[in-house]
């Protein structure tokens, strides 16, 4: 389906990866300051399907469908990276729960991988769409890479963007890696988890529950701690923990709008929006709690950290606190750290930065994977 380009229509709160900036939902309709997201050159057919209430699978699945073409013809550097030359398989996998898991990898067509890399992704998102064009790229320079949407996020089964457990999620995502690192033809070769926002999170708590299992991690813009900022006082905290007992699911959390400082770029802003099935609504309050509660957790088990570390780090996030990745690489007891702060960036470094800067970050983790896979390659 043939979309002109052009800036989309709304000057909306938007979804950032580590942040929810929209308005709760009323009804069955997502609405962005009061009136549906629409986009330039879509039907009124195609329009039903983005408003209609994504809280389940299926209907996030179906919006997908229906805008995975569109969504990799925007204007932005990520989606400028070929596909020629790779290998890249999505699919649909019954976990240990019984849930149904979307995942995704991307491989090197004519040569093995030099490495594993396994990702996992934000708040609220998905390892489709903005993930599509970095793990092009990280795979065109010859590394595996794989990924999932954890239940409830993305097009994985489950309520959308519900955490009844953090510590519940990430066994799920040690399942799913454990078994890509199984296969014959890749279990051989060094694996390194990839986090960004809460994904960084996770991946530390993967670490924390298999310190010996990886050969190192990428951290972008680490949820060690929510800002300041974003958290609500300690009176509203109290308040949500007790309400959250009794509705946990309901998205009740006041959240500031936070836009502008996650993504730098105006019309890369605006391309957000492009991600469908993305969580667009206030956090639900058990999610919020247990986002927090892990939050405190990781900061107090920092020098527990062992495995080598790539900490990357806009110096004006205000989304993850960057002095907690300072703090992280000072603490962690790894041998082999590096930090890199990157001055006047935001908290989305790979999909909101001026191009030059997406580039070097981009550039900065493959330089690191290089060095760290040069030996293993050699033997």
């Amino acid at each position: 389906m043939a979309l002109k380009q052009g800036k989309v229509y709304a000057r909306h709160r938007i979804l950032l990866d580590g942040v929810v900036c929209f308005p709760g939902t009323r009804g069955k309709r997502r609405e962005v300051m009061g009136r549906p997201v629409r986009f330039p050159g879509i039907s009124n057919e195609l329009q039903k399907i983005l408003v209609a209430n994504m809280d389940e699978a299926p209907a996030r699945r179906r919006a997908r469908e229906a805008f995975k073409d569109i969504q990799l013809g925007i204007d932005h550097i990520l989606f400028k990276s070929p596909a020629d030359g790779l290998k890249i398989k999505e699919s649909y996998e019954v976990n240990s729960r019984g849930l149904e898991i979307f995942t995704k990898s991307w491989l090197p067509e004519t040569s093995p991988p030099r490495a594993v890399l396994c990702y996992c992704h934000g708040y609220g998102d998905t390892c489709t769409f903005f993930f599509e064009g970095i793990a092009r790229k990280l795979a065109s320079s010859g590394y595996g890479v794989f990924a999932m949407d954890y239940p409830g996020f993305g097009l994985s089964e489950g309520l959308h963007c519900y955490i009844p457990s953090f510590d519940r999620l990430v066994d799920d995502v040690i399942e799913h890696f454990s078994k890509v690192k199984e296969d014959p033809a890749i279990r051989t070769l060094p694996s390194f988890l990839f986090g960004q926002s809460m994904g960084g999170a996770v991946a530390l708590k993967v670490h924390l529950k298999q310190p010996d299992a990886w050969n190192g991690a990428i951290l972008v813009a680490p949820m060690c701690k929510i800002a300041d900022d974003m958290v609500p006082p300690l009176l509203v905290k109290k308040i949500l923990i007790g309400v959250a007992n009794v509705l946990p699911t309901k998205k009740l959390v006041p959240q500031k709008d936070l836009a502008e400082a996650a993504f730098r770029e105006l019309k890369k802003r605006e391309l957000t929006a492009y991600n469908v099935i993305a969580y667009k609504d206030k956090p639900r309050l058990k999610t919020a709690l247990e986002m927090l509660r892990t939050t405190e957790e990781i900061e107090e088990r920092l020098g527990e950290v062992s495995l080598p570390l790539l900490i990357l780090h806009g110096e004006s996030d205000i989304v993850t606190d960057p002095s907690v990745s300072k703090a992280l690489y000072e603490k962690a007891r790894s041998s082999d750290k590096k930090l890199k702060l990157y001055k006047d960036a935001f908290h989305s470094l790979l999909e909101g930065e001026p191009d030059e800067i997406i580039i070097r970050v981009l550039n900065d983790i493959i330089s690191w994977l290089d060095e760290h896979t040069k030996e293993s390659n050699a033997c």
